[in-house]
């Protein structure tokens, strides 16, 4: 993680300075908006961490291994999925749930289905897709990715299941 925060770093200080440098007020501007996204941003931040960090304590392993772990096999992709593609929000909700999952027993098969399935499936997106871009559009998006979620999990498990991430 520290590597990661160190280019981030050094990439929003250059912006900084290059828009400081421009003389218009651009870095105060940026600042502002910054400043808003945090305060829109920290409050869903905190409850996705408390929401993972509960996941971890509440659930005991031997459920999630049984329903979603190694043993739960196919059914565990298909909970994964439908998970993903019902959790709301963005990746500051579904990453840390993902995470308290694995760390809980998850099968990494399942996580990757579980974010596959929140990236494409978007449930609480659907309503604003189809009053944007209409239904037939969502329909046909939806019939193209419908598959996708569990055979990405059925792949991490083929290849990836005995690699300890986390």
């Amino acid at each position: 993680m520290l590597i990661p925060t160190i280019i981030m770093g050094v990439i929003a200080i250059v912006l900084t300075f290059i828009a400081y440098n421009k003389g218009g007020g651009e870095h105060i501007l940026g600042l502002g908006s910054a400043g808003s996204m945090l305060l829109q941003i920290v409050p869903l931040l905190i409850f996705a961490f408390i929401v993972a960090g509960m996941i971890q304590v509440l659930i005991p392993t031997g459920i999630i291994s049984t329903w979603i772990g190694a043993e739960s096999g196919f059914r565990g992709l298909l909970i994964g999925s439908a998970l993903g593609g019902l959790t709301p929000g963005g990746p500051y909700v579904s990453l840390p749930i993902a995470a308290g999952l694995l760390r809980t027993g998850a099968s990494i098969g399942t996580m990757v289905a579980f974010l596959t399935g929140w990236s494409l499936w978007a449930i609480a997106r659907l309503p604003l897709e189809m009053g944007l871009m209409g239904w037939k559009f969502t329909l046909i998006r939806l019939a193209c990715v419908f598959f996708f979620p569990p055979i990405a999990g059925l792949i991490a498990n083929k290849f990836f299941s005995g690699v300890n991430v986390v």
